[in-house]
């Protein structure tokens, strides 16, 4: 059977066939394809599909190098998210390909999550609920967010919206970003500092960077053990940015006093991880941005994009500008 080709190839899990962005697409006079594991098809039709697609609306699955070698007629990656990690960036960039994300769609879904991580955490709600169902009434001791610091380590769109958040608790707020918005800052009440000094004074550590080489691994052994004894870390943005080993050492030893993550370095997490059998931290699924608003403005707006861009229009959100510098 020969491959059905496409105009858009789409591998976003949570956009399917007859649904509104496919509609959308459709209405453009774009043929799609979804195809959310790109990496078990047989090889021959993989190579086929990517050399005829003219767009990719890309979730996570990775788009490796040699994906792209194969993707002649490419004119543009779309990641619905803001993470784009998945997707060999040079490569793209060598071949004047643009890689877009859909920045702010998922915004105030991960935000909520910080807080959903962070009180589960902070007030012990999951220990509470086992020990519940298995019988036990056991009154929990928790602490309150109200009068603690938060310190935020990325103050982009994401970071700002848990300030915002944050000030609702009653949190002090101290920040650091390499690009740090002053007038923000200023209008939120939220305190600079260096690195370090955020992680001294944090009694709640919140991550919310991009992860490349400078940043991986940024939250190893000595940084936790620069951290208070108590203070709890969550991480929504990339399970690199943590050293998970060490980690799992702090927690268990008493360097910190436990930690929230929806993001590893391998996902899905192994069930073998000691990240799911270390008590004091808290695991969820890489659902901080899965809402239906984010996923909803998410996929509108890869949409928009890919619509624009293969319309001969410039596309909008993109990560690696140095692609127009290639002759085309």
């Amino acid at each position: 059977m020969a491959t059905e080709l496409a105009d858009v190839l789409i591998t976003t899990t949570f956009l399917h066939p007859e649904d509104e962005v496919d509609r959308t697409l459709r209405a453009a006079g774009l043929s799609t394809r979804h195809e959310p594991d790109l990496a078990s098809l047989p090889a021959s039709e993989r190579n086929r599909l990517l050399s005829e697609t003219r767009a990719i609306i890309a979730g996570t699955t990775p788009l490796t190098a040699e994906n792209l070698a194969l993707a002649e007629r490419l004119e543009i990656i779309v990641r619905t998210g803001v993470g784009y990690d998945s997707v060999d960036i040079a490569t793209a960039t060598d071949r004047g390909i643009p890689v877009c994300i859909t920045a702010g769609a998922n915004r105030q879904a991960v935000a909520e999550h910080v807080f959903a991580l962070m009180l589960a955490i902070a007030r012990r709600v999951p220990e509470n609920i086992g020990n519940l169902a298995e019988g036990t009434w056991q009154q929990l001791t928790g602490r309150e967010l109200r009068g603690s610091t938060l310190g935020i380590l990325g103050l982009g769109s994401i970071g700002k919206a848990v300030a915002e958040i944050a000030a609702g608790f009653g949190m002090e707020i101290v920040a650091y970003d390499p690009y740090f918005d002053e007038a923000f800052a200023t209008a939120r009440g939220v305190r600079r500092a260096e690195l370090d000094e955020v992680l001294a004074q944090s009694d709640f550590l919140t991550l919310h960077l991009s992860l490349d080489d400078s940043t991986h691994n940024l939250i190893n052994a000595d940084r936790m053990q620069a951290m208070k004894p108590d203070a709890i870390l969550v991480n929504t943005a990339r399970g690199g940015i943590v050293d998970e080993d060490a980690l799992v050492h702090a927690v268990r030893n008493g360097v910190i006093g436990g930690a929230a993550l929806d993001v590893f370095a391998t996902e899905p997490l192994p069930q073998d991880s000691l990240l799911l059998h270390t008590p004091g931290i808290l695991a969820t699924t890489h659902v901080a941005g899965a809402t239906r608003e984010a996923r909803g403005d998410s996929g509108r707006m890869a949409a928009a994009n890919v619509i624009d861009a293969l319309g001969g229009n410039a596309p909008r959100f993109v990560v690696n500008p140095g692609y127009e510098k290639v002759s085309k």
